[in-house]
C-alpha cells in the first residue's frame, strides 16, 4: 500500500531501514483493513515528498509484522512512531492532520 517515497518495512528490513537509518524515520504501523490507516495514506505520501532527504517515511503492516507491532506495544492503528538515531522519540495513535504531523517532523528533522 506504500507509494512514491514511502518505504515498506518488514521485520527482516526494520533494523536496516529504521534503526540504522542516517535520517530520522516516521514509521506508520497500519493494516489493509484499517479505514483510518487508508485516510492517512494521502497525507503520508505528501509528507514523504516534502521531506524527501530529511525524514524517511516508512510503513509496517501489522498483519505481516506482528512481532514488531508487539515489540513496540502497538495496540491501536494507525500508530505513528518517530525514530531518531534508532530510538523512539515520539509516538501518536490515530489519524492526525498534516499540520500536526509537519510540526512533529520539523522537530524530528531539526
Amino acid at each position: 500500500m506504500a507509494e512514491g517515497n514511502i518505504v515498506n518495512v518488514s521485520e527482516a528490513s526494520f533494523e536496516a531501514d529504521v534503526l540504522k537509518s542516517t535520517t530520522p524515520v516516521l514509521v506508520d504501523f497500519w493494516a489493509e483493513w484499517c479505514g483510518p490507516c487508508k485516510m492517512l495514506l494521502p497525507v503520508l505520501n505528501e509528507l514523504a515528498t516534502e521531506y524527501a532527504g530529511k525524514v524517511k517515511i516508512a510503513k509496517v503492516n501489522v498483519d505481516q509484522a506482528g512481532m514488531l507491532a508487539s515489540q513496540y506495544g502497538v495496540q491501536s492503528i494507525p500508530a505513528l512512531f518517530f525514530f531518531k538515531g534508532g530510538q523512539v522519540v515520539a509516538q501518536v495513535v490515530g489519524v492526525r492532520s498534516k499540520k500536526d504531523l509537519k510540526t512533529q517532523l520539523d522537530q524530528l528533522a531539526a
